[in-house]
């Protein structure tokens, strides 16, 4: 599945912090991405939720 990377967020957006527990492999993936798109490890994770969840409605 194919997303698109997030731009920031406003920054008067409320946000929560959330802890999610992953296996290292999938981690390091996520990594690789933020790596290569010189953004953050927590934007790719919310950029593929939102793809999934956009995508489901």
């Amino acid at each position: 599945m194919k997303f698109e990377l997030l731009k920031k967020p406003p920054a008067k957006e409320e946000s929560i912090y959330k802890t999610l527990y992953i296996k290292r492999p999938l981690a390091e993936r996520v990594e690789k991405i933020a790596a290569e798109n010189k953004t953050s490890f927590n934007n790719v994770v919310v950029s593929m939720i939102e793809s999934c969840l956009k995508e489901d409605t």
